[in-house]
């Protein structure tokens, strides 16, 4: 558990890619099986250990402390886990701790159930010393929050074994935790395994963003253009009668769309983009689209409501065979015939859209004819289907980001890192006739601000704090005191869900307008006008 710990801790306070990188290398070099399986599972959100729930937790903790006194311990903390360690009264002699592999840990919890899960914990709480107590809760409660997400993981394992990481994505699917096999692959002490997953996953292609100047030095008749449709990238594999639909990090999502995989009888893998609503003549918004997200199962009143749908863009693999080295102009092409002998309810084709120059496209970029379309994409003609994200190839021109003032309003402390600061804000736009204004909240922001700038507006908070409720501060905001944000945002959705009527999509404060009188922040109307347009 020692080691274990030591990463996760090393890993919170490594902010840089290829230093987290050499960190998870590291680890897997030096650790032995199966802890070392057990770790990347963890890792990756492959370890699931359901006798033991954060509510079980908070329920072991207050039977050992004041319950108020934990409450505003973690208040103060912020962090379930770090609190949990921090207080957690133990009756064993620190004397007595010792060394306890993963692997044990891990076995032990796996095998309890929900009634006895919390005492193995509990046991095992007394046993370990701070760093490894907070390091099996987070295993336990499967939040790592640690800034590394699958795809890292796996390409650290890439640079672990010197191997394309390309060739872990399309074997992941068909391993199993601790994932011996693997990892004796990668040390050159087995044969790599087979792929024993049927329609397993194929690591996608991704694109660069259009940087200043690099449009002059590309030739537009190069190009294709396809709009970018605000959904998200999936991959639908359908393979020997297995149907399987991924996201575009290789997470298996076929359990929330069961429409779409009902049609899927083809022997195809298809890249696109996964919609609601019902082709051609309606296409919902991403707020839509949330509604299928992130679920095991679904409702029929909500299959019935929201649709699914994918928007075609590539065709990588057709009857067994692989397309992804011939040029994208030929793959279009199969893929055109492909689509039309498919549920046009269910699948449709990316539109291939028309341009003579890059000022007539930037044009077209400004002003799409869809509201749910937030830019284009540039493919070469002679481009091959390569797994990551090439220089060249493939580019995507978002569309400039909407932004408007809004007015501060709550804070809340942050996790992990920044669980001391006040880093997660809430803010408004004003509402009302002159002489009754109220500021109605219209999303939350939590990135987009520099280091000093978090310094300062948590400062803020603590100088302006009104009133508290549980983790969150309100702070004060009225027409003649308050703090004006500009906020960047992608789109908005009409909610229901929210007072003020709109969900704004991928939020971020942009800037700090200390220069800006409080009244002169912008109106619900004006987003109301936005949704109109």
């Amino acid at each position: 558990m020692k080691a274990f710990a030591e990463l996760l801790d090393r890993l919170v306070l490594t902010p840089s890619r290829n230093g987290k990188l050499k960190l998870l290398a590291d680890y897997f070099a030096a650790t032995p099986d199966p802890d070392r399986g057990l770790a990347l599972a963890a890792i990756t959100g492959d370890l699931d250990i359901p006798s033991v729930k954060p509510a079980m937790l908070r329920t072991l903790v207050t039977e050992r402390m004041d319950p108020v006194l934990f409450a505003y311990s973690y208040d103060y903390v912020g962090d379930l886990a770090e609190t949990v360690s921090l207080v957690w009264s133990s009756a064993a002699d620190e004397s007595a701790q010792k060394e306890i592999r993963l692997a044990d840990a891990v076995g032990a919890l796996q095998r309890a159930g929900r009634a006895d899960g919390p005492a193995i914990l509990a046991g095992l709480l007394d046993r370990l010393a701070i760093p490894e107590r907070f390091a099996i809760i987070k295993l336990v409660t499967g939040g790592l929050r640690i800034g590394v997400s699958a795809r890292l993981a796996k390409q650290a394992l890439a640079d672990f074994g010197e191997v394309e990481v390309a060739e872990i994505e399309e074997l992941w699917h068909g391993l199993k935790p601790p994932y011996t096999e693997l990892f004796r692959w990668l040390s050159g002490e087995g044969e790599k395994p087979q792929r024993a997953a049927a329609a397993p996953f194929r690591p996608v292609m991704l694109s660069n963003p259009v940087g200043d100047g690099d449009l002059e030095k590309l030739d537009p008749a190069d190009y294709v253009a396809e709009w970018k449709w605000d959904g998200i990238r999936v991959q639908a594999v359908s393979e020997k009668g297995v149907r399987r639909l991924y996201s575009r990090t290789g997470d298996d999502i076929s359990g929330a769309f069961p429409d779409i995989i009902e049609a899927m009888d083809f022997e195809a893998t298809l890249d696109g983009e996964l919609l609601v609503g019902n082709p051609p003549g309606h296409t919902g918004t991403f707020s839509d689209l949330q509604q299928r997200l992130n679920r095991k199962s679904v409702s029929a009143k909500t299959l019935s409501r929201y649709p699914a749908f994918i928007r075609c863009y590539d065709i990588l693999q057709e009857r067994g065979e692989d397309r992804r080295s011939l040029p994208f102009a030929q793959r279009r092409q199969r893929l055109e015939r492909f689509v039309a002998t498919l549920d046009p309810g269910r699948f449709d084709l990316s539109p291939i859209v028309p341009f003579l120059g890059w000022e007539a496209l930037e044009d077209l970029r400004k002003d799409p004819p869809h509201p749910i379309i937030e830019g284009v994409m540039l493919k070469r003609r002679d481009s091959a289907y390569v797994p990551g994200r090439p220089k060249g190839p493939w580019f995507k021109w978002k569309r400039d980001p909407h932004t408007v003032d809004a007015v501060l309003m709550y804070a809340q402390r942050g996790h992990g890192k920044r669980s001391s600061f006040y880093s997660d804000f809430t803010f408004g736009v004003w509402s009302g006739a002159e002489g009754a204004l109220q500021l109605v909240p219209v999303g939350k922001a939590y990135f987009g601000f520099t280091d000093a700038e978090l310094r300062q507006l948590d400062k803020y908070v603590r100088d302006n704090t009104i009133e508290r409720f549980g983790p969150v501060r309100s702070v004060r905001a009225d027409p003649e005191h308050g703090l004006v944000l500009e906020i960047a945002f992608e789109g908005l959705a009409r909610s229901q869900r929210h007072r003020s009527g709109v969900a704004m999509r991928f939020p971020r404060i942009s800037r700090l307008r200390w220069d800006k009188p409080v009244a002169e922040a912008d109106r619900l109307e004006t987003l109301q006008a936005l949704l109109d347009r």
